[in-house]
C-alpha cells in the first residue's frame, strides 16, 4: 500500500469520515462540540440533570463536557512543557512503554483517541520506521554480492517505509489538535498520519476499522467512560487491541503521601508559574484522584466486551497500562 501523502486522503463509507467531511472540518478544525438544547420545556416536564464530578466538584453531565473542554483549550500550548514538569519527564518513558507493549507490526491501523498533541502517534510512526530500517539492513546483509549501485537503489526505492501502517489522531479539542499538527510539521511527519476532531463517546468511524485503539491520560476526562469503552470496542476489528495508559492508585503508603503532597501543593503552583493557570492544573490533579482503581477499571473494560483484560502498574502504581482484546 502506498504511503499516505496527505492527512485528507483517508476515507470511509457510511458512519466513517470522508475527504469531503474532513475538508470541511480540519482546515479550521471546526468544533463538533454538542450544542445546548433548543427550545424551552415546561418545568413540570423537565427531568433532573444527571450529575457527575469535575475534579472534586459536583456538576451536571452537560456542564462537565464544557468545563473539560475549557481546561484543555487553556493548557494546550503549554501541555508538553507542563507534562515534563509535572512528571519530571517520566511521562516520556511511560509512553515509550505503551508502544513497546503494543509492538505494532507494519500495516497496523492505529486509532489514538484524546491524542491531540501527537505523542503516541509520533512514537508509533517512529517504531514502525525503525522496524522497516531493520528489515532493510537484514535483507542487504543476506545479499552481500550486491554492487554499491544496487544497494543505493534499494535504499532509494519507492517502497512504503511504514508498510501500510496508518495512525489516526482523534481529539475533541481543536486547540490540542492544532498543537499536534504543528509538532508533526516541525518533526517532519508527513505521511501515514491524519487528524480528526471527534468525541470519544461517539467516534466518527465505521465499525471494525482499526487494529489498535490507544488512549493515554485521556479517558479520565470523559463524562461517560463506559460509552467511550463501548465505542473503542465497536471501531476495533475482531482481534483488535485496546490499550489505555492512565493514572491509577499508588500502592505504597509512603509514596502515596509524597505523591499527594507533590500533586496538590506543587503541580498547581507550577501550572500558575509556567502556564498562568492554577485552576486547570488543580482540576487535572483532582481528576486523577477521582479515577477508578485498577481493578474497578478492569471490570469496566470487560463490561464493554473486551476479553483477556490485564493491567500493569508502573512507578509504584502511579500509572497503569490496561490492555484488552476484541475477540
Amino acid at each position: 500500500m502506498a504511503a499516505l501523502g496527505s492527512p485528507a486522503l483517508w476515507s470511509a463509507p457510511g458512519r466513517g469520515w470522508s475527504r469531503a467531511r474532513l475538508a470541511g472540518r480540519l482546515p479550521g478544525l471546526g468544533s463538533s462540540w454538542p450544542r445546548g438544547p433548543i427550545g424551552v420545556r415546561l418545568l413540570s416536564q423537565e427531568k433532573p440533570a444527571a450529575e457527575t464530578h469535575f475534579g472534586f466538584e459536583t456538576v451536571s453531565e452537560q456542564e462537565k463536557g464544557g468545563k473539560v473542554y475549557q481546561v484543555f483549550e487553556s493548557v494546550a500550548k503549554k501541555y508538553d512543557v507542563m507534562n515534563d514538569m509535572m512528571s519530571l519527564g517520566i511521562h516520556r518513558l511511560w509512553k515509550d512503554l505503551l508502544l513497546w507493549r503494543m509492538h505494532p507490526l507494519p500495516g497496523t491501523q492505529l486509532l489514538d483517541v484524546a491524542g491531540g498533541t501527537g505523542d503516541i502517534a509520533f512514537r508509533f510512526l517512529k517504531y514502525i520506521q525503525a522496524q522497516y530500517k531493520g528489515k532493510q539492513k537484514k535483507q542487504l546483509r543476506a545479499q552481500q554480492n550486491l554492487s554499491w549501485e544496487e544497494i543505493a537503489q534499494k535504499y532509494q526505492s519507492d517502497e512504503d517505509p511504514l508498510g501500510g501502517s496508518r495512525v489516526m489522531v482523534c481529539d475533541i479539542n481543536k486547540e490540542m489538535l492544532k498543537v499536534g499538527k504543528k509538532k508533526a510539521q516541525a518533526q517532519g511527519y508527513k505521511t501515514g498520519l491524519a487528524w480528526v476532531l471527534g468525541d470519544a463517546e461517539e467516534l466518527p468511524f465505521d465499525d471494525d476499522k482499526f487494529d489498535v485503539y490507544t488512549i493515554a491520560f485521556g479517558i479520565r476526562n470523559v463524562t461517560h467512560i463506559d460509552r467511550a469503552l463501548q465505542e473503542a470496542h465497536r471501531v476495533l476489528k475482531p482481534g483488535g487491541r485496546f490499550l489505555c495508559l492512565e493514572f491509577s492508585q499508588v500502592n505504597n503508603p509512603l509514596i502515596s503521601r509524597l505523591y499527594d503532597l507533590y500533586s496538590f501543593q506543587v503541580i498547581p503552583v507550577l501550572g500558575e508559574v509556567i502556564a498562568g493557570d492554577w485552576k486547570s492544573y488543580q482540576y487535572l490533579v483532582e481528576s486523577i484522584r477521582k479515577f477508578p482503581p485498577q481493578e474497578d477499571f478492569k471490570e469496566m473494560i470487560e463490561d464493554a466486551g473486551f476479553q483477556k483484560v490485564t493491567y500493569e502498574s508502573l512507578t509504584s502504581g502511579i500509572v497503569a497500562i490496561h490492555s484488552g482484546f476484541k475477540l
